[in-house]
Formats: C-alpha cells, structure tokens, sequence
C-alpha cells in the first residue's frame, strides 16, 4: 500500500487526507507546528470523519516523519508559501517520489504556476512527475460526503493516472489531463473571477450582470491561457468552466465571500485579517494583471478586479466602469 504526505494541514489538505485515508492509504499530513499536529490529532478541529481509521491518518509537526518513505507528496499550502515549503521539504525529497501541487494559485511575484516552483526548488525530482490536481472542489461540501470530481494534470500522463488511481473514490472521480499549464491557469485565474462575481453580488446588481461579468472575464482569462501555452478546450472543461461556476456562486468560496464583503464597502485589510483561511485569488490579481501586461493582452475585467484590490477603486465605481464597457455594437 503506498504510503502518501500531505504538505500543509489546511483545509483542503485535511480534507484530502481522509479522502486517502477513507480508501485504507497510509496518509501523513504535516503542520506547520507540533502543538497544530497535537489539535488535529485529537480532533479539535474537526477534521477527521469517525469513520476514518487513526491507523491510516496521522499528523506530525516533524517534515521528515511525514515525507519517510512516501511514495506521493500532495503540496497543500498557499500559493504565496508554495516556495518556501518546498523549499523546507527537498532535503526529504527524491527522485521515486510523484509530486503533487493542489493549490490553486499563481505565485504573485514572478507569476509562475505551482509545478513550475516546485520544479524551481527540487532539481531532484523529474519534471514529468510533478502533477497539479484542480477541479470543482469546495472542501465543505466535500467533507459532508457529498459527490465531487476533479482533474490531475500532468507532463507525464503515465504519472497522472497513478495519480488518478490514488485519489479516484466512489464519491471522488479523478480525471486525467496532459494540459497541466491550462489546468493549473484555471485553477488560478478563476479565483480572480470570483472576486469579482462576489463584488457584483456584494452591490446587489443581479445575476444578469453577474452572467456577464463571468462570461466576459472567463473570456479574458482563456486569452490569457492560451497565451501562456493552455490548450483553450481545457477551460471549458472540468478544472475550467466547472470550477469557475462552484467558486463564482457558492457562498462556500472564500474568494467570492471577499469580493462580496468589498461590494459591501469593508476595507480589503479588514475582510484578510478576520479570515482564517487564504483567498488565493488576491495575490493571484497581481500576477494575472502583470501576467496580461507582459503579453500586451487586453484584460479590462481582470484590471477592474485589480483596480479594486490594489488602487482604491470603489466597487460601484468598477460596476460603473463594466456597465460602460458593454458596447452594443460590440462582437461577442
């Protein structure tokens, strides 16, 4: 049976963890600090289903307890922390190892996608068996058992559907793609979206504007995508369209619940600090707008959200700004 660390006891991480150990894998998760390993382990946090067995899941604050002898490396951390994470872990990395990125952000400083930080910092590990897995994956819905699926993408297809058979479960179908730079831009970009769908619930403007609002950034998001080197059918797919439409409308999404909180008028700051969890999409502007200039690509949608998060623009005053942007004469 293989054995399987989990980088980061973040939501997604603990969640993906009783999904392997649901299935009878011998999964570690390691925290960032022993006494958080302590509280997961004795449930605090709610984590752990009864049903699951303490023998197959396990929490340790020690990183070289959690990567002895694993076979697969899920890295579940912030896509801000991704660097240094890794960084931290390749000392107990080698080249038997498959590596998996599941966060679903874009690195803000240089832009850079999570299997290409991973591939940064361990020169020990191939290429083709690093993976990104994204999809429509809300972790509360998740953890109530309720049916979901995502994708695993990866360089080297042989390596992803290894991936696929770890994680496939009744209630989670893992499917497989060879598009990892579409997969892991979706993933990403489509936060920025839900912010800013989330802005134009949080100003009650409807979900008409709303339809557009998505429809015309997803659009932006795809030129964007395949400018990067994505295959455009990958977002319409699963990890594209399927994600965007949980993330854009669910009041689960951390990233909708920020934009919808700066349509209401609360200071960008205040939304971060009362929050436990990271909402990748607000670092992920940074990149996408820098992303979008580097390549003379014209994004207006994804400058709005920009706008509104990082130069003061007022949210009716972007509502404004997209009501006057819908040209009739316009070819869409």
């Amino acid at each position: 049976m293989a054995k399987v660390a989990v980088i980061g006891a973040t939501t997604w991480g603990n969640t993906l963890g009783r999904l392997l150990a649901d299935k009878g894998v011998m999964v570690s998760v390691w925290a960032r600090t022993e006494v958080r390993a302590k509280e997961l382990r004795q449930g605090h946090q709610g984590c752990l289903s009864k049903d699951v067995s303490t023998d197959c899941l396990s929490f340790t604050g020690n990183l070289d307890e959690a990567l002895h002898s694993a076979e697969f490396v899920i890295c579940v951390v912030p896509a801000q922390r991704m660097r240094q994470n890794v960084r931290l872990s390749n000392p107990h990395l080698n080249a038997s190892m498959i590596l998996i990125s599941a966060a679903k952000g874009l690195e803000a400083e240089t832009g850079k996608r999570m299997s290409e930080v991973i591939a940064d910092e361990v020169a020990s590990v191939s290429q083709d068996r690093i993976c990104a897995l994204s999809g429509p994956n809300l972790s509360g819905e998740i953890n109530q058992g309720l049916p979901a699926t995502s994708v695993v993408a990866g360089r080297g297809v042989e390596v992803a559907r290894k991936v696929q058979g770890l994680l496939d479960s009744p209630n989670f179908s893992v499917f497989v793609s060879d598009d990892i730079v579409g997969v892991e831009l979706c993933g990403a970009l489509k936060n920025v979206i839900a912010l800013g769908a989330g802005i134009m619930d949080g100003l009650d403007l409807g979900n008409n504007a709303k339809a557009a609002f998505i429809t015309l950034g997803w659009s932006e998001v795809v030129s964007l995508g395949i400018a990067l080197g994505a295959k455009p059918g990958t977002f319409y797919g699963l990890a594209g369209l399927g994600d965007l439409i949980a993330t854009g409308n669910s009041l689960l999404s951390r990233n909708h619940y920020v934009g919808y909180e700066l349509g209401k008028g609360r200071p960008l700051n205040d939304i971060i600090a009362s929050m436990s969890h990271v909402a990748e999409g607000v670092d992920t502007a940074i990149a996408a707008h820098s992303l979008a200039n580097r390549l003379r690509l014209e994004t207006p949608i994804i400058n709005l959200v920009y706008s509104v998060l990082f130069e003061s623009l007022p949210p009716a005053e972007a509502s404004i700004r997209f009501k006057n942007g819908l040209k009739p004469e316009s070819i869409v």
